[in-house]
């Protein structure tokens, strides 16, 4: 069950009409292809793990936990605070949670639906109780503030959910995940790892930055959605016509709009809140499941589905009953 939820999002806004003054775009240039109206930033002295820690502690509030009563720590990012400690354990330090293990999950922006597998399964075969599962990034360190087609899509944030084997909320249900390595250059920061480690020259052509071919990443990213999706229900044994709410990644409306025609569904069926905050990666979902559950939009009964594509290439797709 998803006992509870929390986020966090940074206090600065960055608006379209900011990055107008930064780069050659336009904000009708940017929302006719997005959906974005704005985003939020960091501060410098912020880090992947400060931002997860406030929604750690906000998720822990909703959810009527402590840091004692949670027995596993996952964090998806693609941003970590180090390559090594992971990001979770820096967590974990800063929760106060030293009696638990921690791990970080790397999948894109489908960190938070794979994380959220892995906790359905720990709990299923009695290993633990109740996880933690943070999705969080700090994106706009990593992208090239010169490039116009990807420095305007991302935002940073944290969103979290309390996974635990018993109690109200979301039941997890039917579960659908896939992967292609084939297509990894398609979406990746080529510098950094073992592969090209950091060097001057690096440095100077940008490497350590999100690299992407937009065009591609789109055609893959409307098809796996909609076929995550649609396996997740079959496993489930949830029809279409029987989904409520649709709360998708939030990588761009043009790609959550295809996935909702995929499941026949209306606008007011679909979450979305791309305009206020960006791509957020794996931040994306919990951010949007929570402020779908504030809205009132999660009243049960409810069946929702869960959907995300990322770098990899990732996607993924889960059922949630809210009852």
């Amino acid at each position: 069950k998803i006992t509870g939820t929390g986020f966090y999002a940074p206090d600065k806004v960055l608006t379209n009409f900011d990055l107008e003054k930064m780069v050659d775009t336009s904000d009708e240039w940017i929302l006719a292809r997005t959906g974005i109206r704005e985003r939020r930033i960091g501060s410098e002295d912020q880090a992947t793990s400060d931002l997860a820690v406030q929604a750690a502690h906000n998720t822990l509030k909703n959810a009527g936990l402590k840091v004692k009563d949670i027995d596993l720590i996952i964090v998806a990012t693609s941003t970590p605070d180090t390559i090594f400690p992971s990001t979770a354990c820096w967590v974990q330090s800063k929760l106060g949670a030293d009696h638990i293990p921690a791990f970080d999950v790397s999948a894109g922006c489908t960190g938070f639906i794979y994380g959220m597998i892995l906790a359905e399964g720990l709990i299923l075969n009695g290993t633990n109780k109740r996880i933690l599962l943070i999705g969080s990034e700090f994106l706009t360190k990593i992208v090239n503030w010169k490039d116009r087609n990807t420095c305007v899509l991302f935002g940073d944030g944290a969103g979290a959910a309390a996974v635990a084997s018993e109690g109200p909320g979301g039941e997890l249900g039917g579960w659908h995940w896939g992967s292609d390595g084939e297509l990894g250059e398609l979406l990746m920061m080529p510098a950094g790892g073992s592969r090209m480690p950091a060097s001057e020259e690096s440095v100077r052509k940008d490497l350590h930055t999100v690299q992407m071919e937009g065009r591609e990443i789109f055609r893959y990213a409307v098809r796996a959605m909609r076929d995550s999706c649609l396996l997740a229900l079959k496993e489930d044994g949830t029809e279409k016509k029987d989904v409520d709410l649709l709360i998708s990644h939030q990588a761009n409306t043009r790609i959550i709009d295809a996935t909702a025609r995929a499941l026949e569904l209306v606008p007011e069926q679909v979450f979305v809140n791309i305009h206020k905050y960006g791509n957020t990666s794996a931040a994306s979902i919990p951010i949007a499941m929570d402020e779908a559950l504030r809205d009132g939009l999660l009243e049960p009964p409810k069946n929702v589905v869960l959907a995300a594509f990322g770098a990899g290439l990732t996607w993924a797709g889960i059922v949630v009953k809210w009852r």
